[in-house]
């Protein structure tokens, strides 16, 4: 079986945002279920935008939407787990924001998942996709320090 093998680009990190594995997340075998993480995921990268006064539903004019997401699991959340979510977003190449999270546990930095979201900016208009605009581009920039 040929598994999803992503590398979570470290020095591109914006954020980094607490959340608890809540006794709903969890699933029939006890543990943090797929529909969960995507949830926190989603909660945590929308928080991650917020601290850059950004939205995803207004990126300098332009709403966004999810293109794809791969997670890799790499092991068990349970509740009560204190987690973190950290979210790195490298420089935008073209159309695409490509936004990495790793999920890690408080206590001891267990990797708990990784994943990408390739998101695109849409022009309501046409409906196509535009290039991520500079406004975009430089609130991340400054979040990763460059």
């Amino acid at each position: 079986m040929e598994r999803v093998k992503l590398d979570f680009p470290a020095e591109a990190i914006i954020h980094r945002h607490p959340l608890t594995v809540r006794v709903t997340d969890m699933n029939y075998g006890r543990h943090l279920g797929h529909d969960a993480l995507v949830s926190l995921l989603h909660e945590a990268r929308v928080q991650a935008f917020a601290a850059l006064e950004l939205a995803e539903w207004d990126m300098a004019g332009y709403p966004s939407i999810v293109a794809d997401l791969a997670v890799q699991y790499q092991s068990e959340a349970r509740f009560p787990d204190a987690l973190i979510i950290e979210t790195a977003v490298p420089a935008p190449v073209g159309k695409a924001l490509a936004v990495y999270q790793r999920v890690v546990t408080r206590d001891d930095e267990r990797v708990v998942a990784t994943a990408r979201v390739n998101q695109l900016l849409i022009d309501t208009k046409t409906g196509k996709p535009v290039t991520v605009p500079e406004p975009v581009c430089q609130a991340l920039a400054n979040a990763r320090g460059a």
